[in-house]
């Protein structure tokens, strides 16, 4: 398909310039490195502790890419990658199925070109497998209910199934009752196994569950770690096995959502009100519109609602926006879209220039805090932002503030020149729009690639490798996701000391991972036992336990993590 081949540069070139983000992709590429040697998906570890937060496609995938191309981060990268280039290619499918191949064009790349979305497609992450197989399994479902084709929706239900594999069984339960909604408010759930065919029932029962079924059996106690206290406990706040995530308030999240799908929320907007004001539910033809607006109404509706959120949670409805704003281009596509398009991103432009051109680090901070993961950990544990500062992403504000400004005027050239004409104006002012908005693609890229290099834990871990002996030991203080990638980059694996609270929560308590998890009473012992000891902290000084520790010397600063030593030799 055209969107996938312009997507794919964008998304794989340059994948292995930079080393893993940690936290962020170290953990899950380690992961992988652990699953390659042990070859048991229904054991994953994380520094040789039971991980069973995330089910395995993505490490499975990983390490056969590393397999295959050699371990590294391009590989590791490439999987993602991949998965968004998948996801381009079914939400473009499905748009030119029901819009024809104009509509699917701009399906595929306003997908791509949602930021968010274009982010993760280049980060070690399942969010791009997820959406994936969320916009493969619509694609033919929706399909398959038109054209009343059942082997379509049985590929659908096994798509969806991919998805509990990817990242959580929501995924497969979710979906089809979105689609179940639409059917019954437009009078055609009946009969059932029009679109839950029983083949497609049983492939999606097998794949999307038989792993989590097995896994219980292999541990006893997942079902209810996944289930209760990953789900349930965790959106009341109430969680036996916490980690350090801290949730972004309602407001945070919708900005975030909206932010990263720009602009191609506001024509979706406008499809969903259409179809809303016009009570489309009751139209049995608009039953495929309806079941994407539902899920993406319902997606950012619950999460909202949710006391629990964390910014990539709007990503599943990403390739429903793409779908409902070319729709909106398609139907809706009238002066005031046109000339909304022309004020974001004129906006945009302005703002970029500004913040180009003066001092905007409060501006910046402010944004970091609220879309940065690791920066919300970082801040409620007392340590500094772990990003680079605002002079680095200066040129790259310049450059996308150049960019917007020459849609902007491209754009009102288009309102002037294509006179009377909407449907030339209309086709024109998307090209411009789609054109900028893949010129920002490479900042997003850039900008990546500076947070991870500021920090990972890679210069680090090589420092470790290089200058501890065999009979030293390595202690890592924290929880090891902060620091996911320390054995890929040092190959030493660490004690871990005060990292309870974190993913490993679960597996920090299975007999195994005893000697793995140490308390600060036994690492004052070996420090004092005249054995050298090495330390990598993302503590604070004044709450890390090397406070307390005689004769530590202080021997590097790294990516918001310092590495202390017992002794010098």
């Amino acid at each position: 398909m055209l969107a996938a081949l312009i997507a794919a540069p964008f998304l794989f070139a340059g994948l292995g310039r930079v080393p893993f983000d940690d936290p962020g992709e170290g953990m899950h590429a380690e992961i992988a490195r652990e699953l390659a040697a042990s070859r048991d998906p229904f054991a994953l570890t994380l520094n040789g502790v039971r991980y069973v937060d995330k089910p395995p496609l993505l490490y499975v995938l990983v390490a056969a890419a590393s397999g295959v191309m050699g371990p590294s981060e391009a590989a590791a990268r490439a999987v993602a990658a991949g998965a968004a280039l998948a996801a381009v290619g079914a939400t473009a499918w499905l748009g030119a199925r029901l819009l024809g191949w104009r509509g699917g064009l701009v399906a595929g790349l306003a997908l791509l070109t949602s930021l968010e979305f274009f982010a993760y497609g280049r980060y070690v992450r399942p969010e791009t497998l997820f959406v994936a197989a969320l916009a493969g399994g619509f694609a033919l479902c929706l399909v398959g209910i038109r054209d009343r084709r059942r082997g379509l929706c049985a590929g659908g239900l096994a798509v969806f199934a991919l998805a509990a594999l990817a990242k959580d069984p929501l995924g497969a339960l979710l979906p089809p009752l979105a689609i179940g909604v639409a059917l019954v408010l437009g009078g055609r759930a009946r009969p059932l196994s029009a679109w839950l065919p029983w083949s497609g029932v049983a492939a999606w029962l097998i794949i999307g569950f038989g792993w989590w079924i097995v896994s219980e059996l292999r541990t006893p106690g997942f079902g209810w770690y996944t289930a209760i206290d990953n789900h349930v406990l965790n959106v009341a706040r109430a969680r036996h096995f916490a980690d350090e995530d801290v949730p972004l308030s309602a407001i945070q999240f919708l900005a975030v959502a909206i932010l990263g799908a720009l602009p191609w929320v506001i024509p979706a907007g406008v499809a969903v009100w259409s179809l809303a004001r016009r009570r489309a539910w009751r139209d049995a033809d608009e039953i495929v519109w309806v079941a994407l607006a539902i899920w993406v109404l319902g997606v950012l509706g619950i999460t909202t609602l949710s006391p629990f959120r964390l910014p990539h949670y709007g990503l599943p409805a990403s390739f429903g926006v793409a779908l409902l704003a070319a729709r909106g281009w398609e139907l809706h596509g009238g002066k005031r879209l046109v000339l909304a398009h022309a004020g974001f991103l004129a906006a945009i432009a302005l703002g970029l220039a500004l913040a180009w051109a003066s001092d905007s680090s409060r501006l910046y901070a402010a944004m970091v805090d609220t879309t940065d993961v690791a920066t919300l950990k970082s801040v409620a544990a007392g340590l500094p932002a772990p990003v680079p500062p605002f002079d680095e992403f200066r040129p790259l504000f310049g450059a996308t503030a150049i960019a917007f400004a020459m849609g902007a005027v491209a754009t009102g050239v288009t309102i002037g020149l294509t006179g009377r004409s909407p449907q030339r104006r209309r086709s024109v002012v998307l090209v411009v729009v789609t054109a900028t908005m893949l010129a920002s693609l490479p900042s997003v890229a850039i900008g990546l690639g500076l947070v991870s290099t500021h920090r990972a834990v890679r210069d680090l871990a090589r420092s470790v490798a290089r200058l501890a002996g065999p009979e030293d030991l390595v202690a890592h203080e924290g929880p090891i996701e902060n620091s996911g990638a320390f054995e890929w980059y040092a190959g030493r694996r660490p004690v871990i000391v005060d990292g309870r609270r974190s993913v490993l929560g679960f597996g920090a308590e299975r007999p195994e991972a005893r000697d793995l998890f140490w308390d600060p009473a036994r690492l004052r012992d070996a420090w004092t036992s005249g054995r050298r000891v090495w330390v990598v902290s993302v503590r604070s000084p004044g709450r890390s336990v090397i406070a307390d520790l005689p004769g530590a010397r202080l021997l590097g600063v790294s990516g918001g993590r310092t590495l202390w030593v017992n002794e010098i030799r």
